[in-house]
This record gives C-alpha cells, sequence and structure tokens, in this order.
C-alpha cells in the first residue's frame, strides 16, 4: 500500500470565510476544517455532537488561532438550528464565501426489511439537509450581492452504481448529485458556483478499527490503488472546488475514486 504525501498550504482560501457541516472528528469534515485553515481561510464549523464539535474547536483553535475558529452546534434536519448557524457566520465575520455541505448518514438494510423510519431518516440527513445548507447558503450570497461564493457538497460514487442494502443512502447522495445541478443552474445568475465530490472509500483510524479486516480488504481491493482514501484526500478536491483554480466549474460531481461507475 502505497502511503500519500500529504500537500502544505498555499493560501488559496487566504481571507476567505467558510461554513463547514458535520466538521467534528476525524472524517471528511473535519479534514476539510482542518486544511480550509492551512490554505488560510476562517471557519465556522458546525455538528450535530457539540461534545466534539467543542474538542474539535478547542484544537483547532490552539494550533490556527481562536479567531479563525467558531463553532455552533447544528443539526441539518432542523431548519431553525440551520438558519442560527448561517446567522453565525455573517455576524462573526461579515460576509460568507465558502460552504461545505458535509453531513450525511448512511446505514444498511435490504428494501425488504427496511422500516419507513430507517428511509427517511437517512434522506432528512444526507438530502434534506443539505437542500436546507444549499439554499441558506444561496440566500445569503444573493442577498450581499457581491457577485460570488461557493458551495461544495459532498455526494457518493454510490449515486452512480448499485449496491445491496444501500437503497436509501445511494438514494439520497443521486439525489445531492442532482441538487447541485439544478442549484448550480439558478446559482450562477448572481455569480455563485455550486459542485459535489464523489468518494467511494475514506477511512480514518476509529472507522478502521470498527470495520472487520475482510471487509476492509475486500472494499480496498475494488480500489485502484488498492488503497482507501485518507479524509485529507478528498479535502483537497474540496479546496480545489472551494478556490479560484476551478472558477468555470459549476454543476459538477468529481469523483475521488476510480469507480465513478
Amino acid at each position: 500500500m502505497n502511503t500519500p504525501t500529504y500537500v502544505p498550504g498555499h493560501d488559496l482560501l487566504k481571507g476567505r470565510t467558510a461554513v463547514i457541516t458535520a466538521a467534528a472528528g476525524a472524517g471528511i469534515g473535519g479534514a476539510t476544517a482542518r486544511r480550509f485553515l492551512e490554505e488560510g481561510a476562517r471557519i465556522v464549523i458546525s455538528d450535530a455532537h457539540a461534545r466534539r464539535l467543542k474538542e474539535t474547536e478547542d484544537a483547532l483553535a490552539a494550533e490556527f488561532g481562536a479567531d479563525r475558529v467558531t463553532s455552533l452546534p447544528c443539526d441539518v434536519t432542523d431548519e431553525e438550528q440551520v438558519r442560527a448557524l448561517f446567522a453565525l457566520a455573517e455576524q462573526t465575520h461579515g460576509a460568507l464565501d465558502i460552504v461545505v455541505n458535509n453531513a450525511g448518514l448512511g446505514g444498511t438494510a435490504n428494501l425488504v426489511d427496511m422500516t419507513d423510519e430507517q428511509w427517511g431518516r437517512v434522506l432528512d440527513v444526507t438530502l434534506n439537509g443539505t437542500f436546507r445548507c444549499t439554499r441558506a447558503a444561496m440566500r445569503s450570497f444573493k442577498a450581499a450581492g457581491t457577485g460570488g461564493g461557493v458551495i461544495v457538497n459532498n455526494a457518493s460514487v454510490i449515486g452512480w452504481r448499485a449496491q445491496t442494502g444501500q437503497a436509501h443512502y445511494a438514494a439520497a447522495k443521486a439525489g445531492v448529485m442532482a441538487l447541485t445541478r439544478c442549484a448550480a443552474l439558478e446559482a450562477a445568475e448572481f455569480g455563485v458556483r455550486i459542485n459535489a465530490v464523489a468518494p467511494s472509500l475514506a477511512m480514518h483510524p476509529h472507522l478502521v478499527k470498527v470495520t472487520s479486516e475482510e471487509l476492509l480488504a475486500e472494499l480496498t481491493s475494488r480500489e485502484a490503488f488498492g488503497r482507501y482514501a485518507e479524509p485529507w484526500e478528498v479535502a483537497n478536491v474540496i479546496v480545489f472546488l472551494a478556490c479560484g483554480y476551478s472558477s468555470y466549474m459549476t454543476g459538477e460531481t468529481v469523483s475521488v475514486s476510480s469507480q465513478h461507475a
């Protein structure tokens, strides 16, 4: 298994303010928060887990400065909490530049056994939550009238391909892709870009510990590099979509994997 080299920051997001959901812990959201700070951004991070969120804020503030890191617990299934998150970002920094919709919920259940609650919960967090935050971001960008702003949604390769036991998650992620395309056309009118990333297998140490060796071996064998992606490798693509290097891209879903179909 080849080990990737961590890429240092190059101030690609210097002076910009970003909201990142589901950013507590060691996953893609946490990696994105760190990468954005390394690229010079100010961040407002949220998560449904208040304790882990506070721990993440404290650790990042100690390393990058308390003036660059703010947090607020947010359940993206609750419209009032979503509005409060965006209001905090605007009150704290005066303007908003980037939104990363990372919140999502998975699960495994065959369709014949799946309950309405299992289906609804995954769709509400993963698809409806992305909708609520995308709507809030578009309203904020449009009201600012600055002719800018970027939204990056977290989709998944499973939105393209089939997998047993994942009908709810696949439907939600395919919905995120469709939402990204349609919202991008509307947002282009006021200069906002909206794209998505689609990872396949991104793992962190805590997730590896609770995954059987057999399953991990099976999953990694499907990947071109024979290994899982580090969360920061997905975060690097999010940085690309958030910065000026992708200025002509909108409505796109970028596969961070060899398994895009």
